[in-house]
C-alpha cells in the first residue's frame, strides 16, 4: 500500500529533522511526503530543502502564514499539501505533525493492519512524551482514539467522510463520521510515537474559551454541551470554570458562527455522544 504523508510545519526547524529522519528510516519505503511550510520565519525552509534535494520522495509547498487558530490552521495547511498530489496514486492518506518521531516499523504495521482488516478506516499508534528523561504515555485521550499528530486514513474512508474539516474539533469529527459510515478507528498500542513538543503551549485562547468553542464547533446541542462542560469543570474542581465554558459556547451560538459540518453530520455527532453518555453514565 502506498502512503501519501502531509506534514504541516510552522517554525519547526528544531523538531522537523527528527520527523523526517524517522520517515527515511522506515522499513516500508513506498511513500510520498509533502511538507507544507506554513509561513515559517526560521530555518524550516532550509531544513526541508535538505530532504527534497536529496530524496525524491520528499516534496514541499509554501504558504503565507495562516491565522493561528486551533484546528483550522493545521487543516488548512494539510489541505494545501493534499492538493499538490493525485490521490488516485495512493492507498493511505496521512496527516502527521512536524514534531513526532515514528518507530521504524510504523508505516509497515499500519499498512498490514489495513490489508488484514478491510473495515479499518483510521489507524495510528499511541503518543508518548518525555518526562524526567523517560518517554511516558501522554494520556490526553483514551487509548482507542488516534490522536491528531499521527492520523493514517484508508483513502476510501477519507473520501467518504469528506476529508478533514477546517475547524476546532476536526480530529474528533473525523472519528465520529467514519464510525457513522461503518468504518473502524483502531489504535495499535505497540506503536509508540514520540511527541517532541507538548501541544497547546503556544495557543493564546483561554481554556474556558477553548472548550466552549470546541463543543460548539463539534456540533454539540445545548444539552450535551452543558454535560461536557460540567465534566471539564469537575476535572478542574471549579464551578466558575463551568459557567465560563458555557458562556463561550453560548456566545458562539448567539453569533451563529459557521459550522464546518452538515445538519446530517451534526446529528451523527450528537447521536454518538448520546450513546457514549448512556453507556458510561446511565449504564444503558
Amino acid at each position: 500500500m502506498r502512503f501519501l504523508i502531509i506534514i504541516p510545519a510552522h517554525n519547526e526547524e528544531d523538531n522537523l529533522p527528527f520527523t523526517l529522519n524517522s520517515l527515511q528510516q522506515q522499513s516500508s519505503k513506498d511513500f510520498k511526503v509533502v511538507v507544507v511550510n506554513d509561513g515559517s520565519t526560521d530555518r524550516t525552509a532550509e531544513v526541508i530543502r535538505n530532504y527534497t534535494e536529496t530524496d525524491s520522495r520528499f516534496e514541499t509547498t509554501n504558504l503565507q502564514k495562516s491565522e493561528h487558530q486551533p484546528g483550522s490552521k493545521v487543516v488548512h495547511a494539510f489541505k494545501n499539501g493534499l492538493q499538490t498530489q493525485a490521490m488516485d496514486e495512493f492507498d493511505i492518506i496521512c496527516k502527521f505533525d512536524a514534531d513526532i518521531i515514528l518507530p521504524e516499523n510504523y508505516l509497515a504495521e499500519v499498512a498490514t493492519a489495513f490489508i488484514n482488516h478491510p473495515e479499518y478506516g483510521l489507524v495510528g499508534g499511541l503518543l508518548y512524551i518525555e518526562k524526567d528523561g523517560n518517554w511516558v504515555y501522554e494520556g490526553n485521550s483514551n487509548k482507542h482514539h488516534v490522536r491528531g499528530p499521527m492520523k493514517a486514513y484508508r483513502k476510501e474512508c477519507f473520501l467518504e467522510i469528506g476529508g478533514l474539516r477546517e475547524t476546532l474539533g476536526w480530529d474528533n469529527i473525523d472519528s465520529i463520521l467514519l464510525e457513522n459510515h461503518g468504518w473502524k478507528e483502531v489504535v495499535l498500542p505497540e506503536l509508540h510515537v514520540k511527541l517532541i513538543k507538548v501541544k497547546g503551549a503556544d495557543y493564546t485562547i483561554r481554556p474556558a474559551d477553548y472548550y466552549g468553542r470546541y463543543f460548539y464547533f463539534l456540533g454539540l446541542n445545548r444539552f450535551l454541551a452543558y454535560i461536557a462542560s460540567s465534566k471539564e469543570a469537575m476535572k478542574s474542581k471549579s464551578v466558575s470554570f463551568f459557567f465560563d465554558i458555557i458562556t463561550s459556547y453560548e456566545n458562539c451560538r448567539s453569533n451563529k458562527l459557521e459550522l464546518k459540518i452538515t445538519k446530517e453530520e451534526q446529528k451523527a455527532v450528537n447521536d454518538q455522544r448520546w450513546r457514549m453518555l448512556k453507556k458510561k453514565w446511565l449504564k444503558m
